[in-house]
Parts: structure tokens; sequence; C-alpha cells
């Protein structure tokens, strides 16, 4: 039997996913047979039981939906994940404070002229696919800024990924509120002293790969890979808003300050 609800709590209808781990599993049915097992589609916010992977499926599941997200971790990696306790879940999320964070949206051309889209809450990036060093010419809002880049990849990354691959790729970190977004390359050999640059959030990125046939190329934004690709373009989406929630003083903008610390 589930307690009785005796005062009005922020969220009514709580959802639980599991990553898929016992771990996880195990958080979920305790969860769930506590405070009750919700279709995650009609739910008022949704638990996420794991780590940022799950995370980002969660916010891609939901992408456009203006369903808040709320992740617990039950996983290796937590950077986007509140800490685990489950008894004063609805008290937390009463107080938890949201985050609004905007994905990236790729459009990438593939070698017979077909396009495919997708969105990226964390980066974009251009990797090269064989033994051989990626070439690509970069344009922004439609006029060239670099002719050419021989590189191993080049990432176009949010606020929120560039804690990510991009910092991996010594990229910048930026606060969760910079309307900006790094372009960072991955070991770039020519121009060799070039790090990258930041763009405004509004700026629309190009990138022509040359010589495709001879140098593949793949794209990912976030877990979805295009292969084989001869251009990309790339946007920050500002009509699609996803919420994260965070207990207070765990925001996503605390969690970033810390990095840019070193701790």
């Amino acid at each position: 039997m589930l307690p009785s609800k005796s005062a009005k709590h922020r969220f009514e209808r709580i959802a639980f996913l599991s990553s898929g781990t016992p771990e996880a599993n195990a958080a979920q049915a305790g969860l769930a047979a506590r405070f009750g097992a919700i279709d995650p589609e009609t739910a008022d916010v949704v638990v996420a039981l794991g780590g940022d992977g799950l995370m980002l499926q969660t916010l891609h599941r939901f992408m456009g939906k203006n369903k808040p997200i709320y992740g617990m971790k039950r996983g290796s990696v937590g950077f986007l994940m509140n800490e685990f306790h489950g008894p004063d879940l609805e008290q937390r999320l009463d107080q938890a404070e949201a985050s609004i964070v905007y994905p990236l949206l790729m459009e990438a051309t593939g070698t017979q002229g077909e396009s495919i889209k997708a969105r990226a809450v964390n980066e974009v990036s251009i990797l090269r696919q064989a033994y051989q060093a990626a070439k690509m010419r970069i344009s922004i809002d439609g006029k060239e800024r670099l002719g050419e880049l021989i590189a191993d990849g080049l990432i176009v990354a949010t606020p929120v990924g560039s804690t990510a691959y991009n910092l991996s790729a010594h990229g910048p970190i930026l606060p969760l509120d910079a309307t900006l977004m790094p372009l960072t390359p991955i070991a770039a050999f020519r121009p060799r002293r070039w790090r990258g640059v930041l763009l405004r959030d509004t700026a629309h990125v190009t990138i022509d790969i040359l010589e495709a046939e001879k140098r593949p190329v793949a794209v990912v934004a976030d877990h979805f890979e295009v292969k084989n690709v001869v251009k990309v373009t790339v946007a920050m989406d500002h009509a699609t808003g996803l919420v994260l929630l965070h207990d207070p003083g765990h925001s996503l903008d605390e969690r970033i300050l810390r990095e840019q610390f070193g701790y």
C-alpha cells in the first residue's frame, strides 16, 4: 500500500527510469514501491537513476516536452546527477532548483546528398574515421574563417557540455548562462597553434569536409553517429529548453564553477 499524502507537493506524479545496472534497478524498484509506478510519459517529473549517460538519454527522450528531469547517481559518472537518497525524495523535489539548457541542432550531409538532423545536449563532434587526419573548412554565418584545418576532429559544445569532451580536448569551461559556444579542435596539426574560438550562441557554424573520400569523417551528436559526411552545420536551438532539477547548493552553475577551480 502506498503512503497517503497529507500535504500537496510540487510534483504529484513521479516516474522512475533506470540505467539498467543492478544498482539502478534496485533503486527503481524501491522507489516505485514507495511512490508508485508511473508512466514517464504522463508523469509530472522524471527521476533518472544512473549516470550521465542515462541523463543524456532521458533528456533526448523528452526533448521538447518541457518535462523536468531530476537525476540521482546510480552510475559511474554523475556530473549531471544529484546524490542518491530516496526516503525524502518528495521534499528534495519540492526544494529543487531548475536549470534550463538548450541543445545544439546538427544537420549532416552525406556523400549521396542525403540530409540527417539530430540534437546534442553536450556537443557535436566531427571525427576522423581512418588513419589520416580530417581536413575541414570552417565558415561562420556564411563567411569562411578557416580555409583548412587538419586535425583528428572538431567539437562544437554547449555550456553544459563544455565540461565534457570539450574540456578533455583543452577547450574552455563556460558558465551555464554564457551566451557562447566553444569551437575546439582535437589534436590540430595545421594550423599547429590554433586552439579554437568562442562563438556567440547565435552563430551558425558550417564545416565542409575536404577530400572526404580520401579522409572519411563521421559526426556525432551526443550518442547519435553519422558516418561518411561531406558537410555539417551546427546552431544552438533556442526554441527547445530542457529542464534539469538539482538540490540547492548543487546546481549546474555551482558544479561548473567547481570545475573551473579544479575541484
